[in-house]
């Protein structure tokens, strides 16, 4: 047998006390970034109308591109900002943002999570004087939001977008909990916005509760946010879970909220730009469609809730963040999702009680971490495998619209797109060895289920890519280095002339 060192794959979560992150608000993030070389600032005057979103895909082709502060857009008379590319496929942005070492491996990352969000801390409010998203608020008449540069990413887009790069709060009318979502927002006009959500959303669910009570439901958007908020908001976490307490537990503080002008919900006192509204029963428009994560125009034209707005905060010279819907790497839904997703799914298979379970990952050019799911496990017992792969595919952290679930050996990487190939190549017998669930979970941005109406429901291919486990005895040796050969190499790296680390290695030849 090959000997197996688990170390490298899976690192123990730490729980203990972490410091808070270092940076307060979007601004402070910046110049964080910056001084690590991962901003640029572009300081030519660029139209918002798709130009905007030609240099952010252009300039975001790979991995390690920069985020990209926009600082004149054409025609914009408000002295605003747009910041895209914000996290992107950057694992170091991410690593910035939630406060770890930006030199950890993704698997490291991965683990480092998961001890970030077993934390949580409540929001405290603060003075509405004290919050800098107070700095200029709008009410009544003076409410124009198409003052403000607001873009039209793609050619066939249905209109300019204020809200992708989002926040929006919702409560529950039963137990008063505050849910942030990361929702598409379509400006029709001075006051009008339109809001999507996808079903079984929490922020659907929300707005459904309170008309079905015959009240409007009150909302509040944010649309220049630190990246921590943006990133909470596109999890999936328990329906009374708060994503502001998770967001208060990976900084290491609580958010700082403010009173609102017109509606009961609070606001973030430290974003650049915030909305107060209300949304009616029956008060629809045309929405969409817009460039969506899958690389595909998503969603087809249809009547969408409007937001009525009532009230604008925001700082002066206001940045807002805007996210690029794109195929991978220029999605902005990239690296930071594909790591948090992962760390959810292991804190759910964790909760379930399934032994063995060694590494995940959810790969970001997969659908921006949507679409494929793989998990190693060291295989303990007669369908241990098939058992991993059936929870993994319908745990809460991957039950939404993820495809392809793969599970391999504890020898391959999951991170490592070429390592999983090979396993699904080497010992994978398709025939024995791929299920499929129907009647899942999907999304209405798939574009491969036809008609559109049924896209609320999905599939699942589960693929078990691991030895057979009754013939693990008999399974062909993979070709192995000795150790001893390994760490005499490893010792001599640089001297041999090679630059940075040696690969890290988990198995080895038995002899």
């Amino acid at each position: 047998m090959e000997e197996i060192t688990e170390s490298h794959f899976k690192p123990e979560p730490a729980r203990e006390p972490l410091s808070p992150v270092a940076w307060r608000d979007l601004r402070e993030w910046l110049a964080l970034v910056e001084d690590h070389n991962l901003l640029k600032h572009i300081t030519a005057t660029v139209d918002p109308d798709e130009e905007l979103g030609a240099i952010t895909f252009l300039a975001s082709r790979q991995p390690q591109s920069p985020a990209l502060l926009f600082e004149n857009l054409l025609g914009d008379g408000s002295a605003a900002r747009i910041l895209t590319n914000m996290l992107g496929a950057s694992k170091e942005r991410y690593a910035l943002a939630v406060g770890i070492d930006p030199n950890l491996s993704t698997l490291e990352m991965i683990s480092a999570t998961r001890s970030l969000m077993v934390r949580s801390i409540e929001p405290v409010h603060i003075s509405k004087q004290a919050a800098p998203v107070n700095e200029v608020v709008i009410t009544g008449d003076d409410i124009d939001l198409t003052r403000f540069p607001v873009p039209k990413f793609w050619p066939g887009d249905g209109g300019r977008f204020i809200g992708t790069g989002d926040i929006t709060l919702t409560s529950s009318p039963e137990s008063g909990r505050i849910n942030v979502g990361c929702y598409r927002q379509m400006l029709h006009g001075p006051t009008q916005i339109g809001l999507y959500c996808s079903p079984g959303k929490h922020g659907l669910l929300d707005r459904e509760a309170w008309w079905a009570r015959g009240e409007p439901c009150e909302v509040v958007a944010a649309y220049g946010i630190d990246p921590v908020l943006f990133m909470v908001a596109a999890q999936a976490f328990g329906a009374e879970q708060s994503e502001l307490d998770v967001a208060g537990g990976i900084l290491g503080r609580p958010i700082e909220l403010t009173a609102a002008e017109y509606v009961s919900l609070p606001i973030p006192a430290h974003a650049e730009f915030v909305i107060e509204g209300v949304l009616h029963a029956g008060n629809v428009l045309p929405e969409g469609p817009l460039g969506e994560f899958t690389g595909y125009y998503g969603r087809e034209r249809s009547p969408q809730p409007v937001i009525d707005v009532k009230a604008i905060h925001h700082r002066k010279s206001p940045i807002f963040t805007h996210a690029l819907m794109a195929r991978y790497p220029s999605c902005e839904i990239g690296a930071y999702y594909a790591i948090m997703r992962s760390a959810r799914i292991l804190d759910d298979l964790e909760r379930i009680g399934v032994p063995g379970v060694v590494a995940a990952y959810c790969h970001p050019a997969a659908a921006s971490g949507w679409g494929m799911a793989v998990v190693s496990v060291q295989q303990k017992y007669a369908g241990h495998s098939a058992q991993v792969l059936a929870l993994a595919a319908q745990c809460p952290a991957a039950a939404y619209y993820t495809k392809w679930v793969i599970v391999v050996d504890e020898d391959v990487d999951p991170t490592d797109i070429g390592d999983v190939l090979w396993a699904l190549s080497t010992r994978c017998h398709p025939s024995e060895d791929i299920d499929v669930l129907r009647n899942t979970w999907s999304t209405g941005l798939d574009p491969s289920q036809f008609p559109p109406e049924a896209r609320p429901y999905g599939s699942k291919v589960l693929i078990n890519a691991c030895k057979p486990h009754r013939h693990l005895k008999q399974f062909p040796q993979s070709t192995l280095l000795r150790r001893s050969t390994h760490d005499k190499v490893v010792a001599r790296w640089n001297e041999l002339g090679f630059d940075g680390v040696p690969p890290k290695l988990t198995a080895f030849d038995p002899g």
